[in-house]
């Protein structure tokens, strides 16, 4: 059974910040696959395959973050909270698996990995691995949307705006009654962002709660992409707090930022 092991020697103190995250997401997303197929064969509990995701990637990516960078502090969703990174200017900060639940389902791939980095409180480093897709959308390459293909596809007449399962009858609601957009649910936060930084999607709107880890790299990513990332509000994604949690969050085109936001504050 994969071990959590593999996949740290190939990165050391002098890989720069934006290749060491997307080779730990993209080495705990292989590991990952290999622990589902191994889990599938043994026919695992649902639940006891959660369990083991969480634990094997959040093992690989603290135990490589300590080695290769040291000094840094670490913030993982399966891990306890060490309030010192308060007064850190480093601080990773990581999903082990984004959509556990999803990776526990075998019928579902809308998992992912996310390694991120806050400094100063801003993202400036992420990678986030989907190994449905067969990639890891890091800040050093993302991909750029292509406006000019997406206004002129007569299939996107319509703002495709992507919102989770839990929130899209809510959020969806609200944003239907303020613009004419096609609204979609789908799992994973990593997922959903990146799916509008490779331009198969607009937006992606959550109007309730999440974590630092949930939008810490894919909000690096989708920056460096070009892309609008703000709270619903339009103030600016703040990271390294000790409230962990951050309500509403929009990451979308920059050109349709102003007419969600005027959406939700209508209501």
């Amino acid at each position: 059974m994969a071990t959590g092991c593999a996949g740290i020697v190939n990165a050391n103190s002098q890989t720069n910040d934006h290749e060491l995250a997307a080779h730990l997401a993209s080495s705990a997303a292989a590991q990952l696959q290999q622990l589902r197929e191994e889990m599938q064969e043994s026919h695992t509990s649902f639940l006891n395959r959660q369990l083991a995701g969480d634990q094997l990637s959040h093992r690989f990516l603290t135990a490589a973050l300590a080695q290769v960078r040291p000094q840094d502090k670490v913030l993982s969703e399966e891990g306890q909270d060490d309030l010192t990174r308060l007064g850190k200017e480093r601080v990773w900060i990581v999903d082990p698996l984004d959509g556990s639940s999803d990776f526990g389902d075998l019928w579902s791939d809308t998992w992912a990995v996310h390694v991120g980095l806050s400094v100063n409180g801003h993202p400036k480093v992420g990678a986030v691995a989907i190994p449905a897709w067969g990639r890891t959308f890091s800040t050093p390459n993302p991909t750029t949307p292509n406006p000019t293909t997406q206004l002129t596809d007569a299939r996107r007449q319509r703002p495709r705006v992507l919102m989770s399962r839990t929130r899209v009858l809510l959020d969806g609601h609200r944003l239907a009654r303020q613009m004419d957009a096609d609204i979609f649910a789908l799992g994973s936060a990593g997922v959903k962002a990146m799916t509008v930084v490779a331009g198969e999607a607009d937006a992606w709107v959550h109007g309730g709660n999440l974590y630092e880890w949930d939008s810490c790299a894919p909000a690096a990513v989708a920056l460096a992409a070009g892309l609008h990332v703000s709270h619903l509000d339009g103030s600016p994604l703040v990271y390294n707090q000790q409230n962990l949690s951050q309500t509403g969050i929009l990451i979308c085109r920059p050109e349709l930022a102003k007419d969600i936001q005027t959406a939700f504050a209508n209501l």
